[in-house]
């Protein structure tokens, strides 16, 4: 039998590498879950969706242990990210929920004007 850390090379596909450095120090991680997947899912969405992608910001927040994006569209494109009777914006939380649990947080999606 062989040692699992015998044939060990730096940079071998099958190991597992979380992105951090060990020198790394973030002293915010714990206190600040990162929602890096879901911002970018709602940004892209939005932009997709929007007349002037130029106007879309999402800002993020935390709130009780949940990450809060706030959407903000312009006044031409609300109609367009709400949808009828509300459907396109709760697809929209859906997918950004499923992001955000790949990022192991509870996001929620709020969309203001």
């Amino acid at each position: 039998m062989s040692d699992v850390n015998d044939d060990y090379v730096a940079g071998d596909v099958n190991t597992i590498d979380d992105g951090y450095d060990d020198d790394d120090v973030n002293e915010n991680f714990d206190t600040a879950p990162s929602a890096a997947t879901a911002t970018a899912v709602l940004e892209f969405i939005a932009t997709s969706l929007a007349e002037d992608p130029s106007a879309v910001s999402v800002d993020v927040s935390e709130r009780q242990g949940k990450i809060i994006l706030s959407l903000s569209v312009g006044a031409n494109d609300m109609g367009r990210i709400i949808g009828r009777r509300g459907r396109t914006a709760q697809a929209i939380r859906a997918l950004v929920g499923a992001a955000g649990a790949r990022d192991g947080v509870t996001t929620s999606v709020d969309i203001v004007d």
